[in-house]
């Protein structure tokens, strides 16, 4: 078993949201996770703002495509991460979401 960070990119903000438009979104991100079982190691957050910092020093706000939040899944293979993640609710609301596989390092 190895572990995977997706990583939320765009998507629609809750900012102007109704409390029921919140409220909905909220049930369609517990029904996911609760489908996902023992498999969601982490079920992360969203992610307010991103700053972009580069190896000369030099910073931009936010950057090309900014993180809009992270969750880690536990999964068999990649294949398996792939398939768990395209129940994404953040992909229904028109964003993308980055997959990669974590290294264990340690004892």
């Amino acid at each position: 078993m190895a572990n995977f960070l997706l990583i939320y990119h765009g998507g629609e903000t809750m900012e102007n949201a109704t409390p029921e438009q919140q409220q909905a979104t909220m049930q369609q991100w517990m029904n996911w996770f609760a489908g996902l079982g023992a498999a969601v190691a982490d079920g992360g957050n969203p992610i307010s703002r991103a700053w972009t910092i580069s190896t000369d020093g030099t910073t931009e706000d936010g950057g090309a495509n900014p993180a809009t939040g992270y969750s880690v899944l536990t999964a068999d293979s990649m294949q398996a991460a792939l398939e768990m993640a395209k129940g994404c609710p953040h992909l229904a609301s028109g964003g993308s979401i980055e997959l990669a596989e974590t290294y264990n390092v340690g004892p």
